[in-house]
């Protein structure tokens, strides 16, 4: 058998190699998928009446192999649709846009349309940012069926999507920069005690230690305020509601998506000082804490608004 023992000098190497990696980037070396939601595309032309929630269906199964890429169900996109009374296609606009991201985690909406003209078939679709509002397009075209050529269709929108993703996504801001700029908006003033209290749940399996109230508590603290032990000893108390759950997998990666609602109440008067909701997503090796970390995420990017609002 082969001596398979590392020499020190090797080992040393690695060792220091490793202390330079980033926690959790040896888990996830690569960025986080994005979420896409597919519309079905307009087909009102008379010889293609029926080929935009076919095309749609292609596109989403296609570009769901996409490894950088997370499709929203079109069950739940449909659901989400009825329920808001949103345009089921062709018609999005980047403010409908931005209001279907909020609602289904989504960062890009595609949308487009069918039509014909003499022997061909135009597909054309819109890539919006939910973001960033920017706009790009992409076509193809043939003389078969457009169900042959919708794959070459979805090759150019995952392209777009990854050649153009610095102007498709906002510019992320860091948990550290959003502390120092919570806490020079907020300095010079008097803050409350707060008390927080938010339940929450990962469907599938129970959770212990909420990770959104911990994230509200840890950023208020380091902001400035105080913290409460009791509602009854508190200037403001902070409830609502978090939940997070499974959103799919990609090879060895779960991916969760999270909710959290929140509302402020000054505890004498009862007036209320802030209503608010935040959606989000995580990916890791274990699903308990890809769930756990979008909690964590959602709760920071909420806290970014809830906090000066407790200032009424």
């Amino acid at each position: 058998m082969k001596n398979m023992s590392m020499k020190p000098s090797l080992l040393l190497a690695c060792v220091a190699m490793l202390s330079l990696v980033a926690p959790g980037a040896l888990f996830c070396a690569e960025p986080p998928p994005l979420t896409i939601a597919v519309f079905d595309f307009d087909s009102r032309d008379g010889g293609a009446s029926d080929l935009g929630a076919k095309v749609s269906a292609l596109l989403t199964a296609t570009l769901s192999a996409e490894p950088n890429l997370i499709t929203v169900e079109r069950e739940e996109l449909a659901k989400v649709l009825s329920e808001q009374e949103l345009a089921l296609s062709g018609t999005v606009s980047s403010e409908t846009a931005a209001k279907i991201g909020q609602l289904t985690g989504a960062k890009i909406i595609v949308t487009g349309r069918v039509f014909k003209a003499e022997k061909d078939t135009f597909l054309v679709a819109k890539i919006i940012s939910v973001e960033t509002s920017r706009v790009y397009g992409e076509m193809v075209k043939g003389g078969g069926a457009a169900t042959d050529f919708t794959s070459d269709l979805a090759r150019k929108i995952a392209k777009t999507v990854s050649d153009k993703g610095e102007t498709l996504l906002a510019k992320v801001e860091t948990r550290e920069h959003r502390i120092a700029r919570l806490k020079e908006q907020l300095k010079d003033t008097k803050l409350p005690s707060v008390y927080v209290k938010i339940p929450e749940q990962h469907y599938g399996a129970p959770t212990r230690d909420p990770a959104a109230e911990t994230e509200l508590m840890k950023m208020l603290q380091e902001v400035g305020f105080t913290l409460a032990e009791n509602e009854a000893k508190a200037d403001v108390a902070i409830s609502g509601e978090a939940f997070s759950a499974a959103a799919g997998r990609k090879g060895n990666l779960h991916i969760c998506k999270a909710r959290v609602e929140v509302k402020a109440i000054k505890s004498k008067t009862g007036e209320i000082l802030a209503v608010d909701r935040e959606v989000g997503a995580a990916v890791d090796l274990a699903e308990q804490t890809a769930g756990k970390t979008a909690l964590q995420q959602t709760a920071e990017t909420l806290a970014s608004r809830l906090l000066p609002k407790l200032l009424k």
